[in-house]
């Protein structure tokens, strides 16, 4: 008997010894194929930059693609919590994915780090959000800096078209009430979908209305297809995107049609014209730096630069949470949440993160800058 205990005693420390060095696991979602590959790739290249290591701990990144697909992401998500017992999942890509996940992490209590805009996403009034953060900056505060411009640039009329998902609801929704709080009308309201060929018949009732500028809600490289059909169809107002297209892949196919556009954009996009007394440009250029040196000069996107700002959060609240449980248990799950939530002053990418319960996305307007593209290239409007 006494044999017996010494060896269950034995057993036990080699399993408390085991569960002591478990690893940090991280589900990966992203949508590296379909209509939202140029967005996704770069998030997927960033991942592999990502520390292997966090406070002495190894960290496993486990990288599955949703094709783009909102089945495929649920899909995934619940793959890599079942199977792999992930301690948090990064993704997806695009917001129809990122909401539809949202079940799958509040179910197994699992925290989650968005990469995508939609401020549903992070709704404080949905309880199940209480697990899930994101990195980019939200549709009002890009919406907001829009309009402020266009006001300064004396449009009083507008038309708009979206993607007929979450992504272009969002965006009508929080642009159309900043619209109208700042007297400039909508004449216009339009849809297509990510995968759509042709906008001709949305493209003739936009230019008959006759509006002094368009806003094109899409993001990646379908959100060309609108810009390059108004500069066909001869329309001469003033074109405005959102940050979904801060890309190489969106400049490359939408070419000339490109040039004099507006839109809103994460610090990165332009972090070496920054000016040095930006409290962003040096953790921005940190992740330009590191991602070019890898891809080369020119390659790096703000999409890429969610994923890094993920990694960044984690980085930081990880050795929170080590301190209180360990990898692969609820109580770690639960303490890494907790510590997501208690994020301050963390200089990313994008902007400062401060979190807090009732703000899973922490930033603010040092997050946003306007763009202007200009002999193919992006510039910052001063």
């Amino acid at each position: 008997m006494k044999s017996l205990k010494k060896w269950c005693a034995a057993l036990g420390a080699v399993m408390w010894t085991c569960a002591a060095s478990a690893d940090i696991t991280v589900g990966v979602v992203v949508s590296a194929t379909g209509p939202a590959a140029s967005l996704g790739i770069p998030e997927k290249n960033t991942i592999a930059l990502l520390p292997t290591t966090i406070a002495g701990e190894k960290v496993n990144y486990i990288v599955l693609d949703d094709a783009s697909d909102t089945t495929t992401a649920v899909k995934n998500t619940r793959k890599l919590i079942a199977e792999d017992k992930v301690d948090i999942v990064i993704g997806s890509t695009t917001t129809p994915n990122s909401l539809a996940m949202i079940d799958v992490v509040a179910e197994a209590e699992t925290p989650m780090i968005s990469m995508a805009a939609s401020a549903r996403i992070v709704d404080a009034a949905n309880p199940k959000t209480k697990w899930v953060f994101k990195t980019p900056q939200n549709d009002i505060q890009m919406s907001t800096a829009i309009v402020e411009h266009m006001i300064n640039q004396g449009v009083k009329t507008v038309a708009f078209i979206g993607f007929s998902d979450a992504y272009g609801e969002g965006w009508y929704n929080e642009f159309s009430k900043i619209a109208e709080a700042r007297k400039l009308a909508i004449v216009a309201n339009e849809r297509y979908n990510r995968a759509d060929t042709s906008v001709t018949g949305q493209v003739l009732k936009i230019i008959a209305a006759k509006p002094d500028a368009v806003l094109i809600a899409g993001s990646g490289t379908p959100a060309a297809l609108p810009q390059k059909t108004l500069k066909e169809k001869g329309y001469k107002g003033l074109i405005y995107q959102t940050h979904g297209v801060a890309n190489r892949d969106f400049l490359r196919v939408c070419g000339k049609d490109c040039e004099g556009t507006f839109l809103p954009a994460g610090p990165v996009l332009v972090a070496a014209q920054l000016p040095d007394t930006n409290p962003v440009k040096k953790s921005a250029l940190e992740y330009v730096n590191k991602y070019e040196a890898v891809h080369g000069k020119g390659s790096v996107s703000t999409f890429g630069a969610h994923a890094w700002d993920a990694g960044l959060l984690l980085a930081h609240a990880a050795p929170v949470a080590l301190k209180k449980a360990k990898p692969g248990t609820k109580e770690f799950r639960v303490a890494l949440r907790d510590a997501l939530e208690g994020v301050k002053e963390l200089a990313g990418a994008h902007g400062i993160f401060n979190m807090s319960a009732n703000d899973h996305l922490g930033l603010d307007q040092r997050a946003r800058v306007m763009v202007k593209i200009e002999n193919g290239d992006w510039k910052l409007i001063r």
